[in-house]
């Protein structure tokens, strides 16, 4: 039976379950029944860490806002999205 994954795993959880999953399916020994149990929970596993990293970027955009607390804009009026430097980096 498939194991549902857990929507409190982290996305590194999330990942390193993902990576275990194509270990085992790449060995090319899986049985079929398996190797369908786990392209599904691999399957729910990427939608868990795309949804993950979706949040993660939203909550990174809000940071770019302008000194009246409004998001900066592009010319196309899009939220202006910059690349997160580490303060070390900056």
């Amino acid at each position: 039976m498939m194991e549902t994954p857990d929507k409190n795993f982290s996305f590194e959880e999330a990942y390193v379950r993902l990576e275990a999953i194509l270990n085992e399916l790449s060995n090319g020994e899986t049985p079929l029944e398996k190797s369908l149990e786990l392209y599904e929970e691999a399957d729910h596993l990427i939608i868990l860490c795309g949804s993950k990293l979706s949040r993660a970027e939203q909550k990174i955009q809000t940071l770019i806002k302008n000194r009246s607390g409004e998001l900066v804009l592009n010319e196309e009026g899009k939220p202006e999205v910059k690349s997160f430097a580490p303060d070390t980096e900056k």
